[in-house]
């Protein structure tokens, strides 16, 4: 069964920053922007009912909302449909954000390795709330034909990156176990048992794999980068289960070779 956007598990377990019971009407009316924000996660142009219906507010709200992000580059609107979509200026500050990112910037080098000598797209994660966030993907063809459009942000229970981190990282897993596990596909983890049963065969073997978890007929393998005894990022390798399953023995050693480079990296900058 394929999931609508509005159903997808990574939706759902985006974590809101602040609800409608907080703060006063300013602090509501940024969240209400944020939200805004947010519905062009999964959809790349949406109209005014579209983002009303969504988040539950009336037309004139979302229009006001949408207005003032298009005076501030944010959104903007085809002038052909009058539908709205991710603005330059959103672009440009996540651009900022990433080019900040120093575990991101240290490891660029060791994952552009990786992609060489595997001949895999590669991932670099890292937790946010009780998900992964994929900071950086050196995309081979068949990553790209898999991935399409699809955002940077998965639930960690449907990712080998999210196994990985959270058998060395106490909040990931904490948080994870608090959103529950929606399902996804037929490989997505569904109970807790299964994720600790899963967490601990990380810790025994170093390495995480899952397989038709998050995409039909994908498998990933992943490592974490362990700082301090936690981890703070993972390595992964992603494709076509025909290409990644029989690699496996391969791409395990050059993976923990690189979380290894990339942790000596890190703590250097501390």
């Amino acid at each position: 069964m394929v999931l609508s956007s509005a159903e997808h598990p990574w939706c759902a377990s985006t974590p809101k920053r602040m609800t409608d019971r907080e703060g006063g009407a300013g602090l509501r009316s940024v969240g209400t922007a944020l939200d805004v924000l947010e519905c062009f996660a999964t959809d790349g142009e949406l109209g005014v009912s579209d983002i009303a219906r969504r988040l539950g507010v009336a037309k004139s709200t979302a229009h006001r909302v949408l207005t003032t992000l298009s005076s501030r580059g944010f959104v903007e609107q085809d002038e052909d449909s009058g539908l709205y979509r991710l603005g330059i200026h959103l672009y440009e500050l996540g651009q900022l954000a990433q080019a900040r990112n120093e575990i991101r910037h240290v490891a660029l080098p060791t994952l552009r390795e990786v992609a060489r000598v595997t001949g895999h797209t590669v991932n670099f994660g890292v937790p946010d709330g009780a998900d992964i966030v994929f900071v950086e993907r050196l995309e081979t063809q068949a990553g790209v034909r898999i991935l399409g459009h699809v955002g940077r942000r998965l639930p960690a229970h449907c990712t080998s990156s999210g196994k990985a981190i959270a058998a060395h990282n106490a909040a990931l897993d904490r948080a994870r176990r608090d959103a529950g596990f929606p399902p996804r596909l037929r490989g997505t983890i569904r109970r807790e048992e299964v994720w600790d049963a899963e967490l601990e065969k990380v810790r025994r073997s170093g390495f995480a794999m899952s397989t038709d978890a998050s995409f039909e007929g994908v498998s990933s393998v992943a490592v974490p980068v362990i700082i301090d005894r936690v981890a703070l990022a993972s390595v992964s390798i992603f494709g076509p289960t025909a290409s990644v399953g029989p690699d496996i023995e391969r791409v395990v050693p050059v993976l923990t070779a690189a979380a290894r480079r990339i942790a000596r990296a890190a703590t250097q900058l501390r």
